[in-house]
């Protein structure tokens, strides 16, 4: 292998984290070639094209070191599925693992936008955003509360939409923030060192010293569960589930109805997911709605949701407030029985089928089309990589279909990667336009071209 310059880079080649990219492009692709097409997203400190040991040509890999974590993942986000020099293939651009790393994939985008913060405990979440704001737009924020006094903890979590303003952030955020990325909510947080009492923190935020099995069905733990038919409704539910979901699986179901204040899924002190989060909206109208839409909804297909009122601490017992309550209540019960379009419920640009639909997307979704016979010739292949796990075949069916032409869905078994089929090029191009980014059933896609069939066999598909 061609080794970097030694005066270029440093001894640690993941000091700071996550600022060495994994390229993959064209054999023919040379090592200026990369430094000339990079060097405008930062201080590039070594660029590594993998080399075939014997005949000494490229293998298509290379890897580039920046000085900042921030310019890598700006490099990655600008320049992924560009093409370097016309004629070769677009390159396929990520964060590499740490040199140090067990795992066998790349470093997801998933993990490079959620940051973790110290903060006064007279924060709000709005001065929370405002503090963070100037590094990038910002998908929610979550101040971690005590869940008996409600009192903050002074700690919170920021996620950005780009890897890039998270990078940015951690950078450039006064130090006394103590801002880190946030670990995948996958792993255990009981060990994690946060410094001065960050780690206590975390874990008594995840549970305190409460032992619950990992998938544990209609629990709701301390809280008190509301009989919603007799008349009890608050702005607050539990979401029960069998199967282990994560949180921006939850936020991005719940997030549909809008009005969600707040979303956290409850988790042991290991760190472990018990099954259940709390789910709180602004009116109690989105909480009546989220309820009757979505307790029972398989999510996914074959895990069935458990969605019930719970006490949010509010005296419901004045004659006022209870005249309140059953008077939206009846106006929202009498409208979900009859039946309101989405439009009046749901936020503009999701898609959503029915009261029981098993699609919830934020793209705008065709009509549903037929497939192409099976004998058709595939003219163009879409690869597609799923974050957090790959969605059902037959959703994936009913989604790309909408297109027109599609063949059929392939997914890798055993990795988070699949490929759609299209008869028609134009079809395949405008499922790509539609969907890449999007999420579906709490399930972000990143969608490309498929590398031309020949070129499969010594190439291994790639997880973010």
């Amino acid at each position: 292998m061609e080794e970097y310059p030694s005066k270029q880079v440093p001894e640690n080649l993941d000091d700071p984290p996550n600022s060495r990219l994994f390229v993959v492009t064209s054999r023919s692709i040379t090592e200026d070639e990369l430094r000339e097409s990079f060097y405008v997203f930062g201080d590039i400190q070594g660029v590594w094209v993998v080399k075939d040991k014997q005949t000494k040509e490229s293998k298509g890999i290379a890897y580039i070191k920046f000085a900042k974590s921030s310019q890598a993942c700006l490099a990655m986000e600008e320049m992924h599925g560009k093409v370097l020099v016309e004629g070769t293939k677009p390159v396929k651009v990520f964060i590499a693992q740490s040199r140090s790393s067990t795992r066998h994939r790349d470093v997801e985008d998933e993990e490079l936008t959620r940051i973790f913060v110290m903060i006064p405990k007279s924060f709000s979440e709005e001065d929370l955003k405002e503090t963070f704001k100037e590094y990038g737009d910002i998908e929610y924020c979550v101040i971690i509360k005590n869940k008996f006094t409600g009192e903050s903890k002074g700690l919170g979590y920021v996620r950005y939409y780009k890897p890039s303003q998270a990078a940015l952030a951690i950078e450039n955020c006064d130090k006394a923030y103590r801002a880190i990325l946030a670990e995948p909510r996958s792993k255990s947080t009981a060990t994690e060192d946060y410094s001065s009492g960050g780690a206590a923190a975390r874990n008594d935020y995840a549970g305190g010293s409460e032992s619950m099995n990992q998938y544990t069905l209609g629990d709701p733990g301390n809280y008190t569960v509301i009989d919603y038919r007799h008349g009890d409704f608050t702005r607050c539910l539990i979401v029960s589930t069998r199967i282990a979901l994560n949180q921006e699986q939850i936020f991005s179901l719940f997030d549909i109805i809008p009005g969600m204040e707040y979303c956290e899924l409850q988790r042991d002190a290991y760190g472990m997911n018990k099954g259940h989060a709390l789910i709180r909206y602004s009116n109690l109208g989105s909480a009546l709605y989220a309820r009757e839409k979505l307790n029972g909804f398989e999510y996914p297909p074959g895990n069935r949701l458990a969605v019930n009122f719970v006490d949010d601490g509010e005296d419901r017992g004045s004659p006022v407030g209870r005249m309140a309550m059953q008077f939206v209540a009846a106006q929202m019960m009498s409208a979900v029985w009859n039946g309101p379009s989405s439009s009046q419920v749901m936020k503009p640009g999701f898609s959503v089928v029915s009261s029981v639909s098993r699609i919830q997307t934020d793209a705008n979704l065709p009509s549903l089309k037929k497939l192409a016979p099976p004998e058709s010739k595939t003219k163009e292949r879409l690869f597609v990589v799923f974050s957090p796990s790959p969605l059902p075949p037959d959703v994936l069916e009913d989604v790309f279909c909408r297109f027109g032409s599609l063949i059929e869905v392939h997914l890798v078994p055993g990795r988070k990667v699949g490929y759609m089929k299209y008869a028609d090029k134009q079809c395949a191009d405008e499922a790509m336009a539609a969907l890449h980014g999007r999420v579906v059933n709490g399930v972000k896609m990143k969608v490309m071209l498929a590398d031309p069939p020949r070129e499969e066999s010594h190439k291994r598909p790639r997880t973010y």
